[in-house]
């Protein structure tokens, strides 16, 4: 069966309309910024590892006596293996480390900008209830009215 021309036509249209919506979600401002949020994040991450593993598992190994980066239980040769496996606990270790130290940074970070936010809504609750407060100038009396048309016209009669 052959397709009408309604249909052939509505394809590229919903099409078009797909586009626009994709266009406008990968446009909004929270996208860019998650973007930017997550390479900062893992440049971030990246230092902090090197941080942890170059500096403090090393301090920490001189305080204790033993290298991290060397810690592992060798596994036995299994299944034909060439080499031997090892649990390397030192690596977890840093790993453990390096994720302490994030998730640390990270609680810092979100903790400073809730204080922030929470001051900019106790700001807003004292600009909306001064709002409410302030009373509307009282409306013009009748005199008042008319004096301002007498002087309308006043005015009016004098440039002309």
């Amino acid at each position: 069966m052959g397709k009408s021309k309604t249909e052939k036509k509505m394809k590229p249209k919903k099409f078009k309309i797909f586009l626009h919506e994709f266009r406008e979600f990968a446009v909004k401002g929270n996208m860019f910024d998650l973007a930017v949020g997550i390479l900062v994040g893992g440049a971030f991450s990246a230092v902090v590892n090197s941080v942890v593993t170059d500096l403090v598992t090393p301090l920490i190994g001189i305080l204790i006596g033993v290298d991290f980066a060397e810690w592992s239980i060798a596994l036995p040769k299994l299944y034909g293996n060439a080499k031997p496996g090892a649990l390397a606990i030192g690596s977890f270790l840093n790993s453990v480390i390096s994720f302490v130290v994030i998730a640390f940074i990270v609680f810092l970070f979100v903790k400073t900008i809730n204080k922030f936010r929470d001051k900019q809504a106790e700001l807003n609750k004292l600009r909306n209830k001064q709002a409410k407060t302030t009373p509307a100038p009282p409306a013009k009396t009748k005199e008042e009215l008319l004096l301002t048309e007498i002087r309308d016209i006043l005015k009016a009669q004098q440039g002309a």
